[in-house]
């Protein structure tokens, strides 16, 4: 699943190519990648203007308004979200290009081109917000803090006194917003701090630093666009290439970098979780 720094880099490869523009029509070629009301979608977005393309944790964003520049008024949407989960790919084709096999929505912009969100495996989705549906959206009122934003302070606040294992807390999205598999495991080498280490029992000054390193990581990433292991693609639909920087996430039973060691693997949260018994405790 992309993780922050592979939709943060979407988006910045998108604003260029639809901010702007306005969408003159929306095909829906798939019904299970629409959810909220797709009425909305359909008969709400074209005519609006996409004002800006951004991020929030790992949504896509982009935030419409009306060509005359007055804000959306009633039923219409002023933000579409997109969760690319698994296998979702956000491309601009030109005019009249057709939609592949896995197609399942395309948005036509007023210069021509036309943007297609193509999902392998159908986990994804678009939802199209008016104002009053954010506050009924409860995984958007529920999504924690961005890691590149919460200060030092706060985020020591946030994972001090919790008693889960510290990466079930940095994958949880109500937590913090943005960090799955690939930069937990990364972060946490780096801080050599084990993943199923309780939160409360890690130090105040260590998890300043992991405060520190997660940052680093994720600004690391984003600078080489994101990690590349099987369906992740940019908006120009080149891969990333911080998967070349990993120390551990995918590694289990190699030697560590650090000390040779065979790396371990076991689950935390659910996920596969690579870490050396040496370097981190």
């Amino acid at each position: 699943m992309p993780e922050l720094p592979e939709v943060e880099t979407i988006a910045r490869g998108l604003a260029p190519q639809t901010e702007g523009r306005s969408i003159t029509a929306v095909h829906v070629l798939n019904a299970t990648s629409v959810e909220g009301r797709r009425p909305l979608l359909e008969t709400g977005a074209p005519g609006m203007l996409i004002r800006r393309v951004h991020r929030r944790g790992k949504l896509l964003l982009m935030d419409l308004t009306a060509p005359d520049a007055t804000p959306p008024a009633g039923d219409l949407p002023v933000n579409l979200a997109f969760h690319l989960k698994m296998s979702g790919r956000l491309f601009v084709y030109g005019k009249e290009t057709p939609p592949e096999a896995h197609t399942r929505l395309i948005l036509d912009l007023s210069d021509g081109n036309r943007l297609f969100f193509d999902d392998m495996r159908k986990f994804g989705y678009c939802r199209a917000l008016a104002e009053q549906d954010f506050g009924e959206w409860a995984f958007w009122n529920t999504l924690g803090p961005e890691p590149l934003e919460i200060g030092e302070e706060d985020f020591v606040a946030l994972l001090r006194h919790r008693r889960t294992r510290i990466k079930a807390a940095l994958l949880d999205q109500t937590v913090i917003a943005g960090i799955g598999n690939i930069y937990a495991d990364e972060s946490l080498f780096r801080a050599g701090i084990r993943p199923d280490t309780a939160c409360n029992a890690v130090s105040e000054a260590r998890l300043r630093s992991l405060h520190g390193i997660l940052q680093a990581v994720l600004q690391q990433a984003i600078r080489e666009c994101g990690s590349s292991i099987r369906d992740y693609r940019d908006a120009h639909g080149d891969a990333g290439a911080f998967q070349n920087n990993f120390l551990v996430y995918g590694k289990g039973g190699e030697k560590c970098t650090v000390c040779g060691r065979k790396l371990a693997t076991a689950k935390v949260a659910g996920r596969t979780t690579v870490f050396c018994t040496k370097c981190q405790r």
